[in-house]
């Protein structure tokens, strides 16, 4: 990797885009079309307009001073359900009621009866659909139903991975497969530790294309090119070239999420289903984040 100073302005820091690793080799097109779906700006205006991805980012953008980044990787999950309770599918997602609700995880559930949008098989596909804040239904009577977030409990969150890491229960090389697995094993055990996170997203049917990603904060994400970011560090909808991993891409700021803060955290979009489920679970690692900003 280069130095951080090289062809870089003493007083500041900054990269030129030549020292980026593998900037030249990217498919910035990917990621214009990605930038192209935030609202509405000075800078989307000239992003549509744009008849060159490399030309566009290169006269708009400047890479900041890079800081040491975290990533992990997050999806949107295909998983059956109903639209009614079943024996199969008991465990209900939830509406955001009107005026919210601010119980923690254990003591939620009769506060929202009445408030149900669908029924899951068990608690663990519930748990990791409010992890990753949207997902894919496929209904048994046929069709899909697409839910996003609509809202949480405001109840910090909480990683049972890490928790039990700690524990020293699982090891720190931890997939979310193996995760599902433990809960699984002992139903009870499994529903006291998904408790100690007393965060609780509920949800809301979303009309979207079959071809789009789901809802981010600022627009719908794109597979492999939107990050979701802490916006009191990195400003949505900026360009952030990411390092980690044998990864070395152009992404945009287009998402947030309740475990995403500090500076250089990123949760890297991976896409739909159990593929693009196995390939978020297995980033969890150091790399470098440099975000692009405005000239």
């Amino acid at each position: 990797m280069p130095a951080a100073d090289t062809d870089a302005a003493p007083e500041t820091g900054r990269l030129s885009f030549s020292c980026l690793p593998g900037w030249e080799a990217d498919d910035l097109d990917a990621a214009l079309a990605a930038f192209r779906l935030k609202p509405d700006g000075p800078l989307s205006r000239a992003a549509q307009a744009a008849t060159d991805a490399r030309t566009f980012f290169e006269t708009h953008f400047r890479p900041s001073t890079p800081v040491p980044g975290h990533f992990t990787g997050y999806y949107e999950p295909e998983i059956d359900g109903s639209l009614k309770p079943t024996d199969t599918f008991p465990v209900p997602i939830h509406a955001l009621p009107p005026g919210g609700i601010d119980a923690p995880r254990a003591k939620i559930e009769p506060r929202l009866a009445g408030h149900e949008i669908a029924w899951l098989r068990d608690e663990v596909d519930r748990f990791f659909l409010q992890v990753q804040g949207s997902g894919r239904i496929r209904l048994v009577d046929g069709g899909t139903l697409r839910v996003g977030y609509a809202g949480g409990n405001g109840h910090p969150y909480r990683s049972i991975g890490a928790l039990l890491v700690e524990r020293e229960i699982l090891g720190p090389d931890i997939t979310a497969q193996a995760l599902k697995d433990w809960l699984r094993a002992d139903p009870a055990q499994g529903r006291a530790v998904m408790a100690e996170n007393p965060s609780y997203v509920m949800f809301a049917p979303v009309d979207l294309p079959p071809d789009s990603g789901p809802r981010g904060t600022l627009c719908p994400v794109t597979a492999h090119r939107s990050i979701a970011v802490d916006p009191d560090h990195t400003p949505l909808g900026a360009p952030v070239w990411v390092e980690v991993d044998g990864i070395a891409r152009l992404c945009i700021a287009q998402d947030t999420g309740s475990a995403i803060r500090g500076p250089g955290r990123a949760d890297l979009f991976f896409g739909t289903g159990d593929a693009a489920g196995r390939a978020a679970g297995r980033l969890n690692h150091p790399g470098r984040f440099t975000a692009l900003e405005p000239r």
